[in-house]
């Protein structure tokens, strides 16, 4: 099923149950994100457009972890290791719609066991779209034991056209003084290093294409694919994405310790979205807001865990702007 929600400038967000994914986001009649116009293709194989991935997001080495002196296995779907909850993770489940008043909440059941995870969990995300053109996105969980739990919306972002064209050119600013150094295959090496005088260094407005070549040729990645240490705690701004030629700006809001810079390394032209644009290498950039990846193998990172009966609880909140260019 579709799912609109709109606001008074007449901005639209659309979505479909399948991973309860973002589907469109057309801002003063622009597509600024990736996605499919059918909501059949997001039952097929996709890199995750647009959707939640969980129950944990991003890697976790050698798809095992422990917990209370017990080791879970998890399912392995991204060479030996486990990404974005599995191959059955929240990603290709249905999720059951409700609106609430102007917003639009999806949530799903995830039993105790579900891709090797411990405690029956229950999850939602919550989609509003204010008058100021915000989309706001709240995450929520509760499971019935001791767990780990790491949520995260994996739009991709195109502000000029919404994938027609490369994002090498937006300019990003990230509230991050620290990254995470991964290996060929993603995997987190457990250190924080400092951004500065790398090619990782987003604290002041840069291109995406000056130095991911860089940033390429170090991690063996394909181009950006890190997780990001950000600064501060609680409700906060962390991040600005400007397309110079558009003139559109996000800015990104979170309650998450972690935001994963990932430019769309992986798309080569197979997919089709919005008004014909195909969706080409760098054609999209994801600011995935999230614990740190691999969390539960790390105790110096960010906990992921989630005792019985607490609530897990993030939001994060991408908001659109846009400036005359004439």
């Amino acid at each position: 099923m579709v799912f609109t929600l709109r606001n008074r400038r007449g901005s639209e967000a659309v979505f479909t149950s399948r991973g309860a994914a973002l589907m469109r986001l057309r801002v003063a009649g622009a597509d600024v994100v990736l996605g499919f116009g059918d909501p059949a293709q997001y039952d097929a194989p996709h890199p995750y457009l647009g959707v939640i991935v969980g129950r944990h997001a991003n890697r976790i080495a050698g798809a095992r972890f422990a917990l209370d002196g017990h080791t879970y296995a998890l399912p392995r779907n991204d060479g030996v290791h486990h990404l974005h909850g599995g191959p059955e993770g929240f990603a290709r489940r249905l999720w059951r719609a409700e609106r609430e008043g102007d917003a639009l909440r999806f949530h799903v059941t995830s039993p105790d066991g579900d891709q090797g995870y411990p405690g029956a969990l229950e999850a939602s995300v919550t989609y509003r779209l204010d008058d100021d053109d915000a989309l706001h996105i709240e995450l929520r969980a509760r499971s019935d034991r001791a767990t780990v739990v790491s949520l995260s919306s994996h739009a991709y972002w195109n502000l000029r056209d919404g994938g027609a064209s490369s994002i090498l050119e937006h300019e990003l600013c990230l509230d991050a003084d620290a990254y995470l150094p991964v290996d060929a295959q993603g995997i987190p090496t457990g250190e924080l290093r400092p951004v500065r005088g790398t090619p990782f260094d987003f604290t002041r407005q840069t291109a995406l294409g000056a130095r991911i070549a860089e940033a390429e040729r170090l991690a063996l990645r394909g181009g950006y694919d890190h997780c990001f240490a950000l600064r501060g705690s609680g409700l906060r701004k962390v991040a600005e994405l400007r397309d110079p030629e558009s003139g559109r700006t996000l800015e990104l809001e979170t309650t998450q310790p972690g935001v994963q810079l990932y430019t769309g390394n992986s798309l080569d032209g197979a997919l089709v979205g919005h008004g014909g644009a195909i969706y080409r290498r760098f054609h999209g950039l994801c600011l995935e807001t999230q614990g740190f990846p691999d969390a539960p193998n790390h105790a110096a990172f960010p906990s992921t865990r989630l005792e019985a009966g607490a609530e897990y609880a993030e939001t994060s909140i991408y908001r659109i702007s846009s400036r005359c260019t004439v």
